[in-house]
């Protein structure tokens, strides 16, 4: 990953209240060209299954940035939606509730294209910057939609842009006419003035918690998960060998997870499952949305089911 300090000259027309002649017109013509095919080639969609953000790759194994409003939660499955429509399997890292700061790592091998992030005073009141994300969701006819805008209004954790955002946009990328990242887009509409962006520094200075998928902070933009309170959807008896599903809940985890009545649970997450006690204490340590993993038995056969808990 490239966390870089301000290098080399400044975008000369942010020097400038306004374009004064068609030369400066052309300048910004042609820094958005430049930084534009790397910005867009890094900007993801991130389908949620109810709905979908965007995202930016920042580093070459596909660790993404994003909003916390769009990853929701610590440890849960998404996909991620390349510009040319290849979906990857993707898990949501740690979060920062206060900021609207979290992090996605792509959990398919390969190398991926990626943005330089600015770790320097990225940016001042008045720059010039332009916006990437996937508005409305991923289309891939159409591609990412770019938007040119500046920055008016600087806050500690908050910077203001006046391009217009919409729905989709949230988690995408905020560039410095150099290409740099410089912000993650965070509250976007309804008012279409509305287009707050997470600035670089929050995202550094919780990097590595977050990298370790811890949940930071009490805030909006994310609840932190309730032990306990997740649910599974099925009735157990002990049998030999575990614990036999005598009922499944209809549209419950379970039921979208494969599982059928008469199947013998033998483990849960790595436990091995003797009793509804054990299941429950299992239960008890775990929150919606938290995935489980099953060894079972179905037709004297050795079957293993991966899903995630619901909410009771």
């Amino acid at each position: 990953m490239c966390l870089l300090p301000l290098v080399g000259t400044a975008f000369p027309l942010n020097s400038k209240k306004a374009p004064e002649t068609q030369d400066d017109l052309l300048s910004v013509q042609e820094a958005l060209q430049k930084a534009l095919p790397q910005a867009s080639a890094a900007t993801v969609c991130i389908d949620l299954g109810e709905g979908t953000g965007s995202g930016v790759i920042i580093s070459p194994d596909g660790l993404i940035m994003t909003a916390a409003h769009v990853s929701t939660a610590v440890g849960k499955k998404v996909t991620v939606i390349m510009p040319d429509g290849k979906k990857l399997k993707a898990k949501t890292l740690g979060l920062r509730a206060d900021a609207d700061a979290a992090l996605v790592q792509i959990e398919d091998e390969g190398t991926y294209p990626f943005v330089e992030i600015n770790k320097g005073p990225a940016a001042e009141l008045g720059d010039w910057v332009f916006s990437v994300g996937h508005s409305g969701g991923f289309d891939k006819d159409r591609g990412a939609v770019v938007r040119l805008a500046r920055l008016v209004r600087m806050a500690n954790n908050t910077i203001q842009s006046d391009g217009t955002l919409i729905g989709g946009d949230s988690g995408g990328p905020l560039f410095d006419m150099e290409g740099r990242l410089i912000g993650i887009h965070s509250r976007v509409g309804p008012q279409l003035p509305v287009n707050m962006h997470v600035p670089m520094k929050v995202f550094i200075e919780s990097l590595e918690e977050m990298k370790a998928s811890e949940f930071i902070g009490e805030g909006p933009f994310a609840t932190a998960p309730e032990k306990g309170a997740g649910f599974f959807g099925v009735a157990t008896k002990g049998v030999e060998g575990g614990l036999e599903i005598t009922k499944v809940g209809r549209s419950s985890p379970a039921e979208k997870g494969g599982l059928k009545e008469g199947d013998v649970i033998q483990s849960l997450n790595g436990n091995k499952l003797a009793t509804r006690e054990e299941l429950k204490s299992v239960l008890a340590e775990l929150a919606p949305g938290d995935e489980l993993e099953l060894e079972i038995i179905r037709d004297g056969k050795e079957e293993k089911f991966t899903l995630n808990l619901g909410k009771k």
